[in-house]
């Protein structure tokens, strides 16, 4: 069985735990209002006005006025996130982070010594509550996509079980926009054919859908189905680090967007100098509208896990990506940045008055002080233009 485990408005609710006057008011944390600033995350009474993750700050300062907005502190939920993840290692080594704040567990090899899948994933559930004060929500079931869904059924504070035998049932009455790939455009397709259920698609043929969707209907057909036989691929096996954010809403704006991208390369910088792994590949991935998705990657001549250099590069491939849709403005569903091409040798020793080793050092102060503190007292600025 896998266990998908998301904790439930991560960065807000760890901001939530430092601040506790902000119990019970609507708090996001993300760029200013008065800039051209995003949400990056959403405490549940802020969603109650209908804020969410990557919005633009100043469209959700208009709809919740008494909006609390706190700054992204990115080495404070790296910080919390290797807690979490301490938590997850005592049940099982087989762990796939997706980001700082979710990760499926493999736990077949663990049932056994802690007992069925279920147990561990309440015991993992109530440590969280207890040692960290904060909540996550839990999907088991027999594979990945069906897991993810689980996690996400009941939230905050979910708790779903779905065995191997009662799949279909779980899945059957859901909307199709629950399978993965389909977004607002597939979905009224779907719609438009009078499929609005899982349970619809799944009395489709795969023929048929592949006539009308391309690659896409194998992939919407095998899911329906409750198949997913991909593995999970614990940290020891993973080839790259990266974060990804499929947004809500499709967004146009580019710097709204490369807004976000900075935040997704904090992200993804600060795991790789907590995992101490240096990579040489940086890559974006772009998913517009259509579902056109357009990957483009660099490679440096030497490894690196800085943020400054990492960015650049991302700003130079965002760019290249976007110039290459043809559609002109972009429309963008998806985002996400990785890293690749590690450096197993963590040893080397670059040139002292080098500006690489500059930004080294400033990493790792911004890193000491903010893990420290806990609070955002040292952070890089961020030119968006």
């Amino acid at each position: 069985m896998i266990i998908h485990l998301d904790m439930d408005a991560f960065y807000a609710s760890v901001e939530e735990r430092e601040h506790p006057e902000l119990v019970g008011l609507p708090v996001v944390v993300g760029g200013p209002s008065k800039t051209r600033g995003v949400v990056a995350a959403a405490n549940y009474e802020a969603r109650k006005f209908g804020v969410v993750s990557a919005m633009p700050m100043m469209q959700a300062s208009r709809l919740c006025p008494e909006l609390q907005i706190l700054p992204v502190n990115m080495p404070l939920y790296v910080s919390v996130s290797k807690q979490i993840h301490e938590i997850f290692n005592r049940y099982t080594p087989e762990i796939e982070p997706l980001s700082l704040d979710e990760a499926f567990l493999d736990v077949s090899g663990s049932i056994k010594l802690f007992g069925s899948a279920e147990e561990i994933a309440r015991r993992i559930k109530q440590e969280i509550k207890d040692e960290l004060r904060l909540v996550v929500s839990a999907g088991i079931a027999p594979n990945k996509f069906v897991a993810k869904i689980a996690s996400d059924f009941d939230k905050p504070d979910g708790f779903v079980v779905v065995e191997e035998d009662a799949m279909q049932d779980f899945l059957d009455p859901l909307p199709v926009k629950r399978i993965w790939g389909v977004g607002k455009k597939t979905e009224l397709q779907l719609n438009n054919y009078g499929i609005t259920t899982i349970k619809d698609l799944r009395n489709q043929s795969v023929r048929w859908l592949i006539d009308r969707f391309g690659k896409q209907g194998d992939h919407i057909y095998r899911l329906a189905h409750g198949l997913d036989k991909r593995e999970v691929i614990s940290d020891a096996k993973a080839k790259s680090i990266s974060a990804e954010n499929t947004f809500i809403e499709n967004i146009s704006d580019k710097e709204i967007l490369i807004a976000y991208l900075s935040l997704l390369t904090e992200q993804v910088a600060a795991r790789l100098r907590e995992k101490n792994r240096k990579g040489k590949t940086v890559t974006v991935k772009v998913r517009f509208h259509d579902f056109t998705t357009i990957v483009r990657s660099k490679t440096l001549a030497e490894s690196t896990n800085q943020t400054q250099q990492i960015w650049l590069l991302v700003k130079s491939l965002f760019t290249a990506a976007v110039a290459s849709n043809a559609s002109g403005r972009p429309v963008v569903r998806l985002l996400g940045v990785g890293v690749s091409g590690f450096n197993n040798d963590t040893t080397y020793q670059g040139d002292l008055f080098s500006e690489g080793s500059k930004h080294d050092e400033l990493d790792g102060v911004a890193d000491e002080i903010n893990q420290r503190f806990g609070k955002l007292k040292i952070h890089r600025g961020r030119n968006t233009k």
